[in-house]
Formats: structure tokens, C-alpha cells, sequence
């Protein structure tokens, strides 16, 4: 089977770059510093920090919980 080349920029244009994913990045980075702060988590640990709700955007204390990465990936709802 060849192996296809990705267009990285392609996929930064159409997806990554877009102003909606931009903030819920900076909505993810933001919730990880927060929980770096209060002590939960530190850098290099192998954790995650998880939103219950699957909303980045909602960083309550709430819909935060830190878990390991294998955790968070099989939680994640299936892509199509």
C-alpha cells in the first residue's frame, strides 16, 4: 500500500487555523495550567486533563478531572 503524503498546511488552513479551533485549543492550554497551579497535575506526568462534558470551552472545576492518557483516549466519542 503507497503511503500518502499529508498537506500540512492544508490542514492547518482548513481546520487547525480556523479562529473556533484556535479557541478551544487556548480553552484546553488554559484548563491545564489552571490544574498545573492548584497542584493536580506537572509537566512530564503522563496525565491528561479530562472535560466530563466533552466542551473544552467549560473549564468549571466541576468538568475537570485528571486522568491517564490510555483513559481519555477511550472515552473519546468515535469520529465518522
Amino acid at each position: 500500500m503507497a503511503q500518502r503524503n499529508r498537506d500540512y498546511r492544508s490542514e492547518y488552513d482548513d481546520y487547525h487555523g480556523t479562529e473556533r479551533q484556535k479557541k478551544r485549543r487556548a480553552a484546553r492550554n488554559k484548563a491545564r495550567r489552571h490544574l498545573e497551579k492548584s497542584g493536580r497535575v506537572r509537566k512530564g506526568d503522563g496525565k491528561e486533563v479530562d472535560h466530563k462534558n466533552y466542551n473544552a470551552e467549560d473549564n468549571s472545576s466541576e468538568n475537570l478531572r485528571v486522568v491517564d492518557k490510555k483513559t481519555n483516549r477511550e472515552k473519546q466519542p468515535k469520529r465518522s
